[in-house]
């Protein structure tokens, strides 16, 4: 228990330094500043090229979009999930120790050991499907559902609606991506820097007010004019479609696209979302809610 009491300590002095640094400038690679510079010139974007004209700059619930941006990928770790990823971690290296195993010994090979390129696109290609099918089970398992009405609760898109998710969102594909990436293993800080705002940048357009679908590419990358409809509230099936995150081509993959027509003034949200919460605290709390019910 004192070992992993000292992780936890460690872990928020470490996170509380690296976030300093972040702000301070120094840090080669700035996620803080990378997030706000991507997330000023997708609204740049936005401004000139509107897709819907008649909404506003500042359209609805924009600036709750801005605090989850902030809260989901800074404040969350700090306040609790770098030390709980970071134990959980040491936790399961731990029962794996008492078979005589590790982490490591489930590790096929090593990207570092690749050429760059060839690395950086395997861990890429990875952590997309495996988020893509935890992105389809967020919306089949019902508990997950309830969390991730969260981000479908948008009724205006934007590009800030992209991080407009509820923090056990994190915790879910984090996990899920934890086994996946070990078993490939090495990954330097430049792979995670250069994907990291990569996928921001497209996750940005994808929900920014902007019609766009990239003319061929729009088969191998999500697209404004395709995820739309995944936000739609009057879906052909029932689990909804388009799941894409970055890359759209496992949706024309395995038939769970959908772009029937132009979406550009489509009605979003989900079914009885008139009811769902409107504020931070209490969208945080509907699916504690729930169980009380």
């Amino acid at each position: 228990m004192e070992k992993y009491l000292e992780i936890i300590k460690q872990s928020y002095s470490d996170y509380w330094n690296y976030f300093q640094g972040q702000v301070f400038f120094q840090n080669l690679e700035n996620y803080f500043y990378g997030l706000i510079i991507i997330s000023l010139l997708v609204w740049v974007l936005e401004i000139i090229f509107p897709w819907r004209k008649n909404q506003s700059i500042f359209r609805k619930d924009f600036w709750l979009d801005t605090f989850y941006m902030f809260f989901n990928f800074f404040i969350f770790n700090l306040i609790i999930f770098v030390a709980l990823s970071n134990t959980a971690a040491a936790f399961f290296n731990d029962i794996l120790g008492v078979v005589g195993l590790s982490i490591d010994s489930f590790q096929l090979f090593d990207v570092d050991d690749l050429p760059t390129w060839l690395g950086l696109l395997i861990f890429f290609v990875v952590a997309d499907f495996v988020q893509w099918n935890t992105h389809r089970m967020l919306h089949r398992v019902d508990f997950l559902w309830n969390f991730h009405k969260v981000h479908h609760s948008v009724k205006e898109m934007g590009f800030a609606a992209h991080l407009r998710y509820h923090w056990m969102e994190t915790v879910v594909y984090k996990s899920m991506l934890y086994i996946p990436l070990a078993i490939i293993g090495g990954f330097s800080v430049n792979y995670v820097a250069f994907v990291y705002f990569f996928t921001i940048a497209i996750g940005h357009l994808n929900h920014a007010n902007l019609g766009w679908d990239y003319g061929f590419l729009k088969y191998i990358f999500n697209n404004p004019k395709m995820h739309i409809w995944h936000h739609s509230k009057e879906l052909p099936v029932r689990y909804g479609v388009n799941f894409g995150l970055t890359l759209s081509i496992w949706d024309y993959l395995f038939k769970t696209n959908y772009v029937p027509k132009n979406g550009r003034d489509i009605e979003l949200g989900f079914a009885n979302d008139e009811t769902f919460p409107q504020d931070f605290i209490q969208q945080e709390i509907y699916p504690i809610n729930l169980k009380k019910d």
